[in-house]
């Protein structure tokens, strides 16, 4: 089977939409009304911006995240998705955050206890709390934070 000139570049051109989020429309829709609607799975992650100390040496980060959210679209609550692979890591949390968990499981340890959240369950963490964010094998959730500007408190 020989495919055409054309048959080629369409399955190239729906490659790259697919790796830019823009299979079967954007993956981030604007209301006039200030609605947004977003499709996470489609929003590319990005590496944590913060050094983990499970990381293995010259490889990439076991943390993922991306916050689906701007400053200019919430200036008060911000929203993401972050991936962990068999990883733990320590995090002092200067802001209110709510994770749900979408898949896998997520342990959050304070002072050795954990509370586990698996599918479709939700974790609180307050302000000022330092925590210890683990999975055994994977885990992706959505987080809600308080104040939006999380990265910067």
């Amino acid at each position: 089977m020989k495919l055409s000139k054309e048959a080629i570049e369409g399955i190239i051109r729906e490659v790259i939409r697919e790796e830019l989020g823009q299979a079967g429309g954007p993956a981030k829709t604007l209301d006039p009304s200030g609605v947004i609607g977003v499709d996470p799975a489609r929003v590319p992650l990005e590496v944590f911006p913060f050094p983990i100390e499970t990381d293995p040496p010259g490889r990439a980060s076991a943390v993922k995240l991306i916050d689906l959210l701007t400053l200019d679209e919430s200036p008060r609550l911000g929203c993401g998705t972050m991936e962990l692979d068999a990883c733990s890591f320590e995090w002092t949390l200067t802001y209110d955050e709510i994770d749900f968990v979408v898949d896998g499981t997520l342990d959050i340890i304070t002072d050795g206890r954990p509370t586990r959240a698996t599918a479709g369950q939700v974790i609180f963490i307050p302000k000022n709390t330092t925590v210890r964010f683990s999975t055994p094998d994977h885990v992706r959730f959505l987080y809600v934070c308080y104040p939006a500007n999380w990265s910067d408190q």
